[in-house]
């Protein structure tokens, strides 16, 4: 039997420019402006292979304790058997939330993948090539390339002329709702019909009443979804009922339920008309497959939360899917891969999109890109490893 022999995590710090958190939430700033970036390369070794899966801050912070608790037991664990690893960490973490199954998960179809020299798209069965994308903004701030309504409209004419054609909003923090209408309305004016339009307010909006109102902007805008608009988290499957009720814009919620049966159980309750899945929180591969499958049972599409070489993998063989998110972004920062070069020969990049604003799928083994060695260790600040 195949085994896993070594689980090694190294976490990375690296200068970023052109975004910042303020208020806990990602923002466009000025170019001047000096951040760090934090990351980890998980590495899973076997006697057959090496699976890595590299994730952000952004993405899913809690990650890297959570493996480190689980390390040991890995070890001498079949690396093929992702089924069953999958269901064992779901019960270890049955009182948490989950968060080390998405990069062991990825990790592990990265190996096996390099294990029998083909692509994890073909492993799932993958026959989309090229995926359509949608430019997905950073927050707004009270500086910086995304601090006014005109910035957004600007940002939006800049993504239509590179041929993109669906453009999502991330506005401000919500305390403003007349400027997050205006925002809605304005993107919209400034690009007419050349774009799908998307807004997401990060669960901003203090009140059900706010999220209405922004709500029917987005009907009279004819925008093509509404995601986690309110400070409820988007976590009530009722309230979003209702306001689903109330609006002709669909909503998209779920980013913010963890498992697979939660997200099944918020589209039985009606709670949203797209579902949201992401490979680093909502259990990996598997777990994104078997959420876009059960989607696809109850006639919806799942949307991919965020780019990355899993994400590419899993949307070329899911039908029931329509946009890749490409973010996140902003008028200063069409090149975010120039700061961080953890992969040698990928890029999420905005000016990297091919004709029509689309993406490829990659075609080596497993995840189908190889990693910048020197980069990382470069900017590694601390390894945590075990071994067999």
């Amino acid at each position: 039997m195949t085994e896993i022999t070594r689980v090694r995590i190294d976490r990375m710090r690296w200068a970023q420019h052109g975004r910042a958190f303020d208020r806990f939430l990602p923002v466009a700033t000025d170019l001047d402006v000096e951040t760090t970036g934090t990351g980890w390369v998980l590495t899973i070794e076997s006697d057959a292979a090496t699976g890595r899966h590299v994730w952000t801050t952004g993405l899913n912070a809690f990650a890297a304790p959570a493996i480190e608790q689980v390390a040991r037991w890995l070890i001498g664990q079949d690396p093929f058997q992702r089924e069953r690893i999958w269901g064992e960490l779901a019960r270890i973490w049955r009182k948490n939330d989950r968060a080390g199954i998405g990069p062991i998960d990825i990790a592990l179809w990265d190996l096996a993948g390099r294990a029998y020299g083909v692509g994890v798209s073909q492993l799932l069965g993958g026959y989309r090539t090229m995926l359509p994308a949608y430019v997905s903004t950073l927050h707004g701030a009270e500086t910086g390339s995304l601090s006014t309504p005109q910035h957004y409209a600007d940002y939006a004419v800049q993504c239509a002329e590179l041929g993109f054609t669906a453009f999502k909003v991330h506005g401000w923090h919500g305390d403003e709702i007349g400027r997050e209408i205006e925002n809605v309305l304005g993107v919209r004016a400034a690009v007419g019909d050349r774009l799908h339009l998307m807004l997401d307010p990060s669960s901003g909006y203090p009140t059900f009443g706010d999220a209405l109102r922004v709500g029917r902007a987005c009907d009279e805008a004819g925008y093509y979804w509404y995601e986690d608009p309110y400070r409820d988290g988007g976590l009530s499957f009722h309230a979003h009922r209702r306001l689903g009720e109330l609006l002709r814009t669909p909503l998209l919620l779920g980013e913010h339920v963890r498992g697979f049966p939660t997200h099944v159980d918020q589209i039985v309750a009606g709670g949203t008309d797209f579902v949201r899945a992401d490979a680093d929180i909502d259990g990996g591969i598997t777990g994104v497959m078997k959420i876009a499958h059960a989607a696809e049972g109850f006639g919806l599409d799942v949307e991919l939360h965020g780019p990355g070489p899993a994400h590419r993998a899993a949307m070329s063989a899911i039908r029931n899917s329509n946009f890749y998110e490409l973010g996140l972004s902003a008028p200063s920062l069409l090149r975010a891969s120039e700061e961080f070069g953890a992969y040698a020969d990928y890029s999420d990049d905005v000016l990297a999109a091919g004709p029509g604003g689309g993406y490829p799928v990659p075609t080596g083994p497993g995840l189908g890109v190889e990693l910048d060695d020197d980069w990382i260790a470069a900017h590694t600040v601390d390894t945590f490893e075990v071994t067999g």
